[in-house]
Parts: structure tokens; C-alpha cells; sequence
């Protein structure tokens, strides 16, 4: 027998149990795991925060933490991770890594991916249609080519928002025109009212009504309303009406009109969202601005800016559940401004005020405070006890 031969005989026997071996090797994982000696690593938890943003991208950092159940690391190129985020089952961003090494226990794998900013009109109309209320969904799975499984893991976070809330209001606010043609208050605005209209994917609707008192004795005529909205900073609306309202002496009319904030401006939006520098990380203010023409009765026209009638919003949210979940609150009146809303200054002494409410402050003992009459469009009656006396509201019931 040649040399040749013999050594070729003592290779291809090398081969063949080097072979054999890592089948057995083989086998022996595959049926341990299979009788439960060893376990499939999985997903513990998967945390996400916001990294750098830029007018395009949001960049999603991820720290996935896989829970390896064995005593030995697993270092595989067929074991792969993936996670993905959605927004009210919209896919906002999606990554994984093949080739996972983790040792014995939990092992962090960073991972990092990009949001585009194209993606937050889409949802922003998704979270207006469904009440202000997004469902953000944490998706993310294990996979072993070897083992042939995959052990997936899920996580559920609702963040919800109330921006138009706090505009509704009977607050009593004056107009006041500054005007020499005029005594101020002009008109009152005795309510307002905002909700959400149709939402399309273009734009956003915001139906809004004010209830508007002249106490004038000749009829006042409202010929625009202008408006601006802003997030930020960032301009979502601007706009007017396109039709005026007369406004009978001693009467009151809605003017009932709709704003459109833009929404190929909420991407734009989005990143003033995340600036540490501009509120604060996941902070916006909304802010809308009104003014209104006024024409007098002898024709002459006046722009008023209705300050008191300026909304203002905080909007805070934590996609990531990074912090404390907190929901937007701005005044509690909404309208950004201090006070009591009533427009009015009472004092004794026969002082007459017309701005639409009417209040009768006298005392069950027969003695009187002086005649003071408030008309707001709103007459109320002071409730006296049987016995005469003052219930102790001192004749002045809230409007």
C-alpha cells in the first residue's frame, strides 16, 4: 500500500468523523432544545428614545435586550433580531440585525434606524380621527435558522392629546375698538366654541362659533374674521371669512366660520417637537390669533385685534414612555390671558354697564346697593332667604 494512499484513507477518515461530529453536535442542540434542556433566546424589552433630527429624518434609538435562558452565549449567524414601531398601526419605523451574539442572560443589542418625517401627516390625521388618541405598538422578534423559531414579543402604549378642549367657553370677553368714533366696549363675545371637522389627508379642520352681543342702539356689522394659527411657531393656518354678520342693537349672533390648518406643514412642525431648545423635548404651544373688521353704523370700518379672545395650548406628549406621561394643559380658561373674563369693573354708586347680562343686586332688608346693572344678554335674579337677608353671594352670581 503507497504512502499516498494511507494518507489519503487517514484524511477522508479525519473528514468523516469531524462530519459525524458536528452532526452529533448538532443533533444533541437541536434535541435539547427540543426537550426543553435549553431554551430560545427572546426579547426582554426594547426600549426606544428619539436621537438627531434633521428636516427629513428622525432618528428612532433602540436598546433591545434579549434574554438568553442557556449558560452558554449564543453567537450564531443564523440567530437574527427585528423590531418595529407603529403609530395607530402606521409603520413609523422598522430595523434588525443579523449575526446576534449574546451571552448567558440579557444582552443588549443597540440598534438605530430612521423615521422619515413624511410619516407624521399620516398619523397626525390617524390621531385626530380617532379622538385625539394614538396606540404606539412595539413589535420586535427573535429568530434562530438553526432551531427554525422565532419567539416574538409585543408592547402597547396609548398617548392621548386634548388641544381644542379648553376653547369652549361662556366666558364674558369685551371688543374694544379704541376708536374715537366709538365708546369701547364695541361688542362682547359672551361664548366660544371649537371642535374638529372633517379631516382629510390635506388638511385639518377647526369649526369654530362665537356668540357675539352688541349693546349698542343701532345694529354693528361684523364684515371678517382673520385668524392665525401656529405650533411652535411654525404657521398652520391663516385665513378670513368670507361673510359678514349683522349684529342687532341689544341682540346676539353666532358667528360660526372654519379654520384649516395645513397639514404638509406638520413635518416641519414635528421637528420643532423634539427641540430640547424650542419648549422642550416632545413640547409644542399652539397658539391661535383673531381679529375682526367692524363697520359702524355710519360706514366707516375698523380692524380690532381680539386679543382677549387668543388661544393658547400646551401640547406635551412621551411616544417612548421616556419619561412621565403627561397630556397638554395650557390656561384654564384657554384663552392665554389672566383675570375674571368678565370685561366689567363693579362698584357701587349707580354705575351702568351694557355688555349683555343683566344683574339686580339688591338686598332682602329693603336696603339697596345703589341700582348697578350689568347687561350681558344674560338676566339673572339675586336669591334672597325667607327671612329677608342675604344669602351671602353678595347679589353676584358667576356668569
Amino acid at each position: 500500500m503507497s504512502i499516498g494512499t494511507v494518507l489519503s484513507a487517514l484524511t477522508s477518515s479525519k473528514l468523516r468523523t469531524a462530519l459525524v461530529g458536528l452532526l452529533v453536535l448538532v443533533g444533541a442542540v437541536g434535541g435539547a432544545f427540543a426537550v426543553g434542556m435549553l431554551g430560545v433566546p427572546s426579547v426582554a424589552t426594547v426600549d426606544n428614545t428619539f436621537g438627531d433630527v434633521t428636516n427629513e429624518t428622525t432618528e428612532v434609538e433602540t436598546d433591545l435586550v434579549v434574554s438568553n435562558p442557556n449558560p452558554i452565549g449564543v453567537g450564531l449567524d443564523g440567530v437574527s433580531v427585528n423590531y418595529t414601531v407603529s403609530m395607530n398601526d402606521i409603520e413609523m419605523a422598522q430595523g434588525g440585525r443579523e449575526g446576534v451574539s449574546v451571552d448567558a442572560g440579557n444582552s443588549t443589542v443597540p440598534l438605530e434606524t430612521e423615521l422619515r418625517n413624511d410619516a407624521i401627516p399620516p398619523w397626525w390625521v390617524s390621531h385626530v380621527r380617532n379622538g385625539e388618541r394614538t396606540e404606539v405598538g412595539i413589535d420586535a422578534s427573535v429568530t434562530s435558522d438553526l432551531l427554525g423559531r422565532t419567539v416574538e414579543f409585543s408592547r402597547d402604549r396609548e398617548i392621548t392629546t386634548d388641544l381644542l378642549g379648553a376653547f369652549d367657553s361662556n366666558e364674558t370677553r369685551p371688543v374694544n375698538a379704541d376708536s374715537a368714533l366709538t365708546d369701547d366696549p364695541v361688542l362682547y363675545v359672551n361664548e366660544t366654541r371649537g371642535e374638529w371637522g372633517s379631516v382629510s389627508e390635506a388638511e385639518t379642520p377647526i369649526d369654530m362659533a362665537f356668540t357675539v352681543y352688541n349693546p349698542n342702539l343701532e345694529p354693528y356689522v361684523v364684515t371678517e374674521i382673520g385668524y392665525d394659527v401656529t405650533m411652535n411657531g411654525v404657521e398652520m393656518a391663516t385665513g378670513r371669512t368670507e361673510e359678514g354678520y349683522v349684529i342687532p342693537s341689544r341682540s346676539s349672533e353666532t358667528i360660526e366660520f372654519t379654520t384649516a390648518l395645513q397639514n404638509r406643514r406638520l413635518d416641519e412642525w414635528w421637528v420643532t417637537h423634539l427641540d430640547e431648545e424650542v419648549r422642550g423635548h416632545q413640547v409644542s404651544g399652539l397658539r391661535i390669533e383673531f381679529y375682526a373688521v367692524i363697520e359702524f353704523p355710519g360706514g366707516e370700518e375698523v380692524t380690532v385685534p381680539l386679543d382677549e379672545l387668543t388661544y393658547e395650548e400646551t401640547i406635551e406628549t412621551d411616544i417612548f414612555d421616556e419619561g412621565e406621561d403627561v397630556r397638554g394643559s395650557g390656561d384654564t380658561d384657554g384663552s392665554g390671558t389672566e383675570g375674571d373674563g368678565s370685561g366689567t369693573d363693579d362698584t357701587d354708586g349707580g354705575n351702568d354697564t351694557d355688555d349683555g347680562s343683566a344683574t339686580d343686586d339688591t338686598s332682602g332688608d329693603g336696603d339697596s346697593t345703589g341700582g348697578n346693572t350689568t347687561d350681558d344678554g344674560n338676566a339673572t335674579d339675586d336669591d334672597t332667604t325667607d327671612d329677608g337677608s342675604d344669602d351671602g353671594d353678595d347679589g353676584v352670581l358667576p356668569l
